[in-house]
């Protein structure tokens, strides 16, 4: 998934410039964070627990944080009484995080200052700057958590994988019209046998410990590898991440001892038919049983892609 060409000195640059001027302008170096008493990383811990109360695993997750930081942030959080941390009733090897009274008006003071703060910021600008500001920090946003997913070959039958593959059915059966019709037990049950190693392979993006796109490799035979479940969230198009998912998985199908990749797909799935043509694939005749599928396409894998 990294880029196949390299960065330029003036992209790091810029990137390296809007830190220091966004970081100061927002007090992520001050002592108290906006005023309350606490720095931005336990600030920040104690406003994704108020979001969504969960377990130390799903924080370190979604914040990407060492296990040692995470707890002492934790202990600090207990020992000012915002927060709770108590096994979790469904599992108790798991500990589950929630905020107390104190903790939830922390929480609200927290958003107060910080909508405040976000105000002031934007206030001197006029409405077309604050539009402009407005697009080109959505457009940021997309692109930054796009490039730090965390791409990684998975077992198609874990929870994740399996999170994956049903929201892929779920948009798949939106976008054709055929939802009640998938099998999704049964096509996660061949999941299960066929991308798996040494003929297949499965990989899910993740961020925040969320999947947010995911594919698969099996095998045809004879050289031919098919990619499956090709998906990306919604909420992360436009920002190249399908492309280079593609790009992955022709390069797991290369490492797999494929020399050629086929694929189906539906022709209501505009944007994947295009991706697909813009990479070199070639429209050929049905080669599967797939009721679901109207478009069928096949690439050769060259040895040294670059």
């Amino acid at each position: 998934m990294n880029p196949a060409t390299p960065v330029l000195p003036e992209q790091t640059d810029v990137v390296r410039r809007f830190n220091r001027s966004y970081t100061q302008r927002v007090g992520v170096l001050e002592d108290s964070f906006l005023g309350l008493g606490m720095p931005l990383g336990t600030a920040r811990l104690l406003y994704e627990i108020g979001l969504e109360p969960c377990t130390t695993r799903d924080l370190r997750a979604r914040l990407d944080l060492d296990s040692g930081y995470l707890s002492r942030l934790l202990r600090r959080l207990e020992s000012d009484a915002l927060v709770t941390v108590e096994p979790d009733p469904a599992d108790r090897r798991r500990r589950r995080v929630g905020l107390t009274a104190a903790g939830s008006r922390a929480w609200e003071e927290l958003e107060r200052r910080s909508d405040d703060r976000a105000r002031d910021l934007v206030a001197p600008l006029t409405d077309r700057q604050r539009a402009r500001l407005a697009a080109a920090l959505a457009e940021a946003d997309l692109l930054v958590r796009a490039a730090t997913v965390a791409v990684a070959t998975t077992d198609p039958a874990s929870p994740l994988a399996r999170q994956a593959v049903e929201a892929y059915f779920e948009e798949v059966g939106a976008r054709i019209g055929d939802a009640g019709e998938f099998d999704v037990v049964g096509a996660l049950d061949a999941d299960a046998r066929n991308l798996v190693a040494p003929h297949g392979a499965f990989v899910v993006a993740s961020s925040g410990g969320r999947p947010v796109a995911c594919g698969g490799v099996q095998s045809l035979g004879g050289g031919v590898g098919e990619i499956k479940r090709m998906w990306v969230d919604g909420t992360w198009r436009g920002a190249g991440l399908g492309s280079r998912l593609l790009r992955h998985l022709e390069s797991v199908a290369r490492d797999l001892g494929h020399t050629e990749v086929r694929l189906d797909t539906h022709g209501a799935l505009v944007e994947a038919v295009e991706m697909y043509e813009r990479a070199g694939y070639r429209e050929v005749d049905r080669y599967n049983d797939n009721p679901h599928a109207t478009h069928f396409f096949a690439k050769r894998l060259r040895r040294d892609p670059t």
